[in-house]
């Protein structure tokens, strides 16, 4: 049985006395701003921040509490504008109700709402969704103005029961990429998913714009820019300019410079390596770019860039200035600092040819983003792609440069010490300030949630915690000296709930280790779904074995792995424990590190031995192999009740190596490696459409392996026509909807 974690330790500085007192003029003032003084870790114990960390997350609010006298003064003038106040920023009403806001208001005021639609209502019941503007007088002449979020009471539920592949698109080559996966070979691997496996989805790592510079970093978790798509994802051959290049030696050279950038992976063992990919696609799209686009697609080129505006053109500005400045905006020259400053209105006139290719990619990469959720849509696909959004952006990055204004300076985002990690972890994330996304009614966060709608049928949001509370980390600080700072959750939510309901997609929050009580609760009651792995559902609560399958929360995605996480092959051989001692990661001996997993994965076989569903064992004693071992895990996947089942593909074909090994930098190839076999044989899309050992456990998820009970009610899309599958998975009806997820700390890699 594996054990119950254990307790996490004190953060540095805390005080053993418990919580600090919540009268103290600080923890006042602190709790004014939604900055937390201490923490649970666990319902019987309380950790207390220190008061530099909570002075330090004011200041980034804008809160002068350096001294006794400073939080007397800002605690007065916090207090008299809470009492003056008539309405928050921004207030929300779900489902036609009206705001819960409106109650604190004086009797006899007036109410006047101006609804995105144009209309002007008098009373804020049955308003259309949209994020509209409330104006409010009261009785006594005062008056307020607020943005109000209209939502619909709950994101639509998935269109039944479906099964999906899970994949690391950079990982995905064909025998056309350059190098590294594309958005070509996500669209076919769409269309044969679709149409020859029955999957209803596709779900891929973030796809954000990365940070220029040589070596990049590759991990999809840390961009330049969250917003934009990076064009190193474009198939160039895909793009219809690039038949017209007149340069044909030009373009000879860059196809064989391509052939062997693809050999060297797939055929001599290279790391994919995105800087030289990257370095081959931009010579290749600066000749597509000097094509003359004809009239029908000069239209459609401009309608994008009205359609974008100026978060296009700060987007296309920043990376004009870094080919001209370097990548840290930090260092250009002062006024260039500043995106509405002159000296970059005038760096842009004079960089406007640069600033257009970079616009120009933009509009190319979100064109076949659009094919690739056409082709799975084409496919039967119900849900088609499900996009990832990353926790934060780099700080040197796109985002953090034009929006300046909404980022917490001097702050990063990271975790609290834990479990599994007693100094905490620091992301390098600079987190959004809550006070200023509330005064803009959101509007980052709308544009945000729209561009990665818009060719989504699902968004995946990464640490969805995050819309709750983050751990705001000092810079040149230990993570130690952090602290939580609140987000209003309810209007983040209805943000999401309102975008994702227009856009008609699912969101599935990434809800994976220690969450706060009631977190979980509330996205479930908003229709946003969970995150279940199988080896973390255990039953914490009682005798912390492995969680049956009927107790399963069914508002989730099911999966027996994650990037993060060592995939299947690699956990039931005990590869993952070998990797991380050759590397010196263990924290415990060998011996005991393998008894351990050892006795954890056999706990999961001996589950799925006594449930019948681990098939080829002959007689008694003998061996199953690794790869009936995964389709068991498959089977007992189909045996909850989850809505959705997610499939890691490399576990198709026995891959053993993780693509991100958490608490590794250059010791391991993280976001570098290519989908291979069980020999570490790269394996090509091509292959994978032709392998028996996929079509084997394709066949789990479909019914066709000749499971007990296990018949084909299935349609093409991959869905149970009475959303529960095959009769002999249990009762769906009696799931608690508990998750029994263990208290695994984050770690930072998505």
């Amino acid at each position: 049985m594996a054990p119950r974690p254990p307790a996490e330790p004190s953060a540095a500085g805390s005080s053993p006395a418990g919580p600090p007192d919540p009268h103290a003029p600080l923890a006042r003032l602190a709790a004014l701003h939604g900055v937390a003084t201490s923490y649970s870790p666990s319902p019987d114990r309380t950790v207390a921040a220190t008061d530099t960390a909570v002075v330090a997350a004011l200041a980034a609010l804008g809160v002068d509490a350096s001294t006794p006298d400073a939080v007397r003064a800002a605690l007065a003038a916090r207090e008299a504008e809470t009492r003056e106040r008539l309405l928050p920023p921004t207030v929300v009403c779900w489902g036609g109700s009206p705001p819960a806001a409106l109650a604190g208001l004086p009797t006899g005021t007036r109410l006047r709402i101006t609804t995105e639609q144009g209309e002007t209502r008098a009373a804020a019941e049955q308003l259309p969704p949209g994020v509209h503007t409330l104006h409010v007088t009261a009785p006594d002449g005062r008056t307020a103005e607020a943005h109000l979020v209209a939502a619909p009471a709950r994101l639509p539920a998935p269109p039944g029961r479906t099964y999906g592949l899970l994949v690391q698109l950079y990982s995905l080559l064909s025998r056309r990429s350059w190098g590294m996966g594309d958005l070509g070979d996500l669209a076919e691997l769409t269309a044969w998913a679709g149409r020859a496996l029955g999957a209803g989805f596709v779900q891929v790592n973030p796809l954000h714009a990365a940070v220029p510079g040589t070596p990049t970093d590759p991990s999809p978790y840390r961009p330049s820019s969250r917003r934009f798509p990076d064009p190193v994802h474009l198939r160039v051959e895909d793009i219809p300019e690039f038949a017209h290049v007149d340069d044909p030696g030009r373009v000879g050279v860059l196809l064989e410079r391509a052939e062997r950038l693809r050999a060297s992976v797939l055929d001599k063992g290279a790391l994919i390596d995105r800087d030289a990919v990257w370095e081959l696609k931009r010579e290749a799209l600066e000749l597509v770019c000097q094509v003359p686009l004809g009239p029908g697609r000069r239209a459609a080129y401009v309608d994008f860039l009205a359609e974008e505006g100026e978060a296009l053109e700060d987007h296309a500005t920043w990376y004009a200035l870094v080919e001209a400045y370097g990548p840290e905006w930090q260092r250009w020259p002062v006024g260039l600092r500043d995106p509405r400053s002159p000296e970059t209105t005038r760096a842009r006139g004079e960089l406007m040819d640069r600033v257009d290719f970079h616009s120009r990619l933009a509009w190319l990469t979100d064109a076949q983003l659009a094919t690739a959720q056409r082709s799975a849509r084409d496919a039967g696909m119900a849900v088609g792609l499900v996009h990832d959004l990353a926790v934060g952006v780099h700080p040197g990055g796109a985002d953090a440069w034009a929006q300046q204004e909404y980022f917490a300076a001097g702050m990063s985002v990271g975790a609290p010490p834990d479990a599994f990690n007693a100094r905490g972890q620091d992301w390098g994330l600079p987190p959004w300030r809550p006070d200023r996304l509330a005064a803009s009614g959101y509007a980052p966060y709308r544009r945000l949630l729209r561009a990665l709608l818009r060719h989504a049928g699902a968004l995946r949001i990464d640490h969805v915690m995050g819309l709750f509370r983050l751990w705001w980390v000092p810079q040149g600080q230990p993570p130690t000296e952090g602290t939580y700072v609140r987000y209003d959750a309810e209007a983040m939510l209805a943000i999401l709930t309102l975008e994702a309901s227009r856009a008609g997609a699912l969101v599935i929050g990434e809800d994976l280790g220690t969450v706060e009580p009631g977190v979980r609760e509330t996205l479930h009651e908003r229709g946003v779904l969970g995150t279940s792995v199988l080896w973390f559902e255990r039953d914490w609560d009682g005798d912390g074995k492995p969680l049956p399958p009927e107790r399963w929360r069914p508002d989730c995605l099911a999966t027996a792995t994650t990037h993060d996480l060592p995939p299947t092959a690699s956990r039931l051989t005990g590869d993952h424990v070998e990797l991380r001692d050759r590397l010196g990661l263990l924290t415990g001996s060998l011996e005991d590190e393998r008894t351990a997993a050892t006795a954890d994965t056999g706990e999961w076989l001996a589950l799925l031995a006594r449930l019948g569903l681990l098939h080829g064992a002959g007689d008694a004693g003998s061996a199953v192999s690794e790869e009936a071992e995964i389709q068991a895990v498959h089977r007992f996947l189909l045996r909850t009740p989850a809505r959705m089942i997610g499939v890691w593909l490399p576990d198709t074909v026995g891959d053993r190596r993780p693509q991100n090994l958490p608490g590794t930098w250059d010791q391991y190839p993280n976001w570098r490696l290519p989908i291979a076999d069980a020999e570490g044989r790269p394996v090509t899309l091509e292959e994978l459409a032709a392998s028996p050992r996929l079509y084997a456990l394709i066949d789990v998820l479909r019914g066709r392996s000749g499971d007990r009970g296990g018949r084909d009610d299935r349609g093409r899309d991959g869905r149970w026509s009475d959303g529960r599958g095959s009769d002999d998975r249990g009762d769906a009806g009696s799931a608690s909807g508990r998750d029994g997820g263990s208290a695994r700390g984050r770690d930072g890699g998505g």
